[in-house]
């Protein structure tokens, strides 16, 4: 959406332009049912009679009309129907009607008639000032006519201002929730898989405590799991194990709860055992097992590879952990590189991946006694480094006191006598040494 204009320019009075309106309005309506073209008829005697909200009213009630209006003259006449309820101090009591219009399809444009509606929308949302949460119900009709577009990108640079929007508009976690789930309806419709995802998360933390129990805060929370685990590239489960309502499933839905803790913190071995316990699981919830498999390798990797106290995974390991044949381990290990969860380098000559970093799923006990044990080893190491470091210093120390003694003993000695020889022709070596440096 543009920036707030705040401004609309039509020349003409208030009764001039209604009755153009309903004339235009009754042309239109000619050519769908004749016998109800009869709006300009009725609003006459309200105009004379000054009566303008209602003759608003049958103008906006008839105004679905122009739904099958040319599409040339489409937003002309809209941003009519706009002006006129703009004059209305009642203008939140009209503008519902008109939101619901654009929201249906455009008849005259099946083509461009999403961007003709959003057109319109924008031009409603912008003259309206910031703080008027009308806007909030005009947002909502832009999400509906995008997802019937699958246009995500005309929306994605609006998602930016959406925080500030709320605030503004001092929304309750009731339509904050509203709002969240059409983005995300909006965002899976168009393919957009992570941002409907991310809203689906934001949408579950509406929920209020009290509420984790009620049947709308267990089916949200199955369907933000249920995203969750089926998305491919989706391998941080903390946000949701953190959440009320999910935390709710462990009475409600165990099951749920249970592989939700699988691929947060456990094994292959694990996810196995869950499936033979409960073999029809995956195919009642619709959930692609080809998909969760594959994940549930790579998480399986991962772990594989922050809890190796050497930083070296030999080939042999990894293909037991993953329940693969040695020849695959380099294409699984390739893979949990490109999904960023292990950074690393293959030996196919050692037979070995050389972890540089992995990352933890989970932080709790078990990782603080592992990097407990890593920082023990290193320290131990520190300690071997600084003692070969002292015990050579010690050893260079005497060995330059040693040197320091030598050459004392060569001046104060017989070493020194060629010198005073050469210098003082016979007289005391120390005194010709003397002589020299003066």
């Amino acid at each position: 959406m543009p920036s707030p204009t705040n401004t609309l320019l039509i020349e003409g009075s208030f009764e001039e332009l209604a009755d153009e309106l309903a004339h235009y309005l009754d042309e239109v309506q000619q050519k769908q049912t004749p016998d109800n073209a009869n709006v300009q008829a009725e609003i006459t005697p309200l105009l004379e009679s000054g009566q303008k909200d209602e003759a608003l009213k049958k103008l906006v009630t008839a105004s679905d009309v122009l739904n099958t209006a040319p599409e040339k003259e489409f937003v002309a006449a809209y941003n009519l129907v706009v002006h006129l309820v703009r004059q209305s101090p009642n203008l939140d009591k009209f503008l519902p009607k008109i939101c619901q219009n654009l929201s249906a399809p455009i008849k005259s444009s099946p083509t461009n008639g999403p961007g003709l509606a959003l057109s319109i929308l924008t031009t409603i949302f912008n003259i309206l000032p910031p703080t008027n949460d009308t806007r909030y119900h005009v947002f909502l009709a832009v999400l509906r006519v995008v997802r019937s577009s699958s246009s995500f990108e005309l929306l994605r640079p609006q998602l930016k201002n959406l925080d500030s929007w709320i605030a503004e508009w001092e929304t309750d976690e009731e339509d904050q929730r509203k709002l969240y789930l059409e983005i995300a309806y909006v965002a899976a419709e168009a393919g957009e898989d992570e941002q409907s995802y991310l809203y689906l998360l934001r949408a579950l933390r509406t929920i209020p405590f009290d509420e984790v129990s009620s049947q709308d805060s267990h089916n949200l929370a199955i369907r933000a799991l249920k995203a969750a685990l089926s998305h491919p590239s989706h391998f941080d489960f903390q946000d949701l194990t953190s959440s009320d309502p999910i935390q709710a499933l462990r009475k409600s839905d165990p099951e749920w709860y249970e592989l939700l803790e699988i691929f947060n913190a456990e094994l292959l071995d694990d996810y196995n055992d869950f499936l033979e316990s409960h073999d029809e699981f995956l195919s009642n919830a619709s959930l692609d097992s080809s998909v969760l498999h594959r994940k549930m390798r790579l998480l399986t990797l991962a772990s594989l590879a922050a809890s190796t106290q050497s930083r070296s995974l030999p080939y042999q390991h990894i293909a037991r952990a993953l329940q693969i044949p040695s020849e695959d381990v380099e294409m699984w290990v390739i893979d949990v590189i490109r999904a960023g969860l292990v950074e690393g380098k293959l030996s196919q000559l050692n037979q070995t991946f050389l972890v540089h970093r992995s990352t933890y799923r989970v932080f709790g006990e078990k990782q603080w006694t592992e990097v407990q044990g890593r920082l023990d080893t290193w320290r131990t190491s520190l300690e071997g480094v600084l003692a070969v470091v002292r015990q050579e210093r010690i050893k260079m120390v005497g060995e330059r006191e040693r040197e320091l003694r030598e050459l004392e003993g060569r001046m104060n000695g017989g070493g020194g006598g060629g010198m005073g020889r050469g210098m003082g022709g016979g007289r005391n070596p120390r005194e010709g040494f003397e002589m020299g440096l003066d």
